[in-house]
């Protein structure tokens, strides 16, 4: 029986400033060796928009004095398909289907990796994976992006924050807000939140920078992040 795991890979390290070609070398070995290794297995890789998205909507900001959300969000969408179709590329013997960009499309899950990107505006790629993750049975989502865990609050902002090895879904909601604006920071975004609270979904937020680690949480072993559900 086919097991099927997504793994929503943030922008910030794909591309955090320029693309990480060496993380993603890696990534994409380390992927193929779990993937050959657990035949029963398959992944959907959903990709974040990193600094290209941040970047060009920035640009936007700067020359236009209103700033329409949703134009921002678009700018965001397109970041996303950029990485998305490096990502998928990297995966020709696994990924047979086309780029994913709509997660409600007639799709077909035909290799063993599906690889997605951001679908219109009013939310993040979170959402786009909580999506993806209904539609094709996952009962796992593992939020890979540059943080290790979830915390109580901004450590940035605020010095009482503290880690976070695990959390329900009312406790983690009431950390991120129940409105999305392009661009917020946050560890899972409020939309994709609610919604994964409805499906009873086992959120793992983790570095994905820490290969070994993600390699770990995809085995069943023990990892280091903070568990949502």
């Amino acid at each position: 029986m086919t097991e099927t795991i997504v793994l929503s890979l943030g922008g910030s390290i794909i591309a955090p400033e320029q693309v990480d070609t060496q993380f993603l070398t890696k990534f994409k070995q380390a992927i193929e060796k779990y993937l050959d290794t657990y035949p029963g297995k398959r992944l959907i890789i959903v990709t974040g928009g990193g600094s290209p998205a941040r970047t060009y909507q920035k640009a936007y900001r700067t020359i236009m004095e209103e700033h329409d959300a949703d134009e921002q969000d678009w700018i965001g969408i397109a970041a996303t398909r950029l990485n998305g179709a490096l990502v998928k590329a990297l995966f020709p013997r696994f990924c047979r289907a086309t780029l994913v960009t709509d997660p409600t499309a007639d799709l077909e899950f035909t290799g063993r990796v599906l690889v997605a990107t951001g679908w219109k505006p009013g939310f993040s790629t979170d959402t786009d994976a909580v999506l993806l993750a209904e539609r094709f049975g996952a009962k796992t989502l593992i939020n890979l992006s540059n943080i290790a865990k979830v915390y109580s609050a901004d450590p940035k902002t605020d010095p009482t924050a503290f880690p976070i090895d695990s959390i329900g879904w009312e406790g983690f909601r009431q950390i991120v807000g129940e409105t999305w604006s392009p661009g917020k920071n946050v560890p899972f975004d409020p939309i994709a939140s609610k919604q994964a609270q409805k499906m009873q979904l086992k959120v793992i937020c983790a570095d994905g920078r820490n290969i070994d680690n993600t390699i770990a949480i995809l085995e069943g072993r023990s990892f280091e992040g903070t568990v949502i559900g």
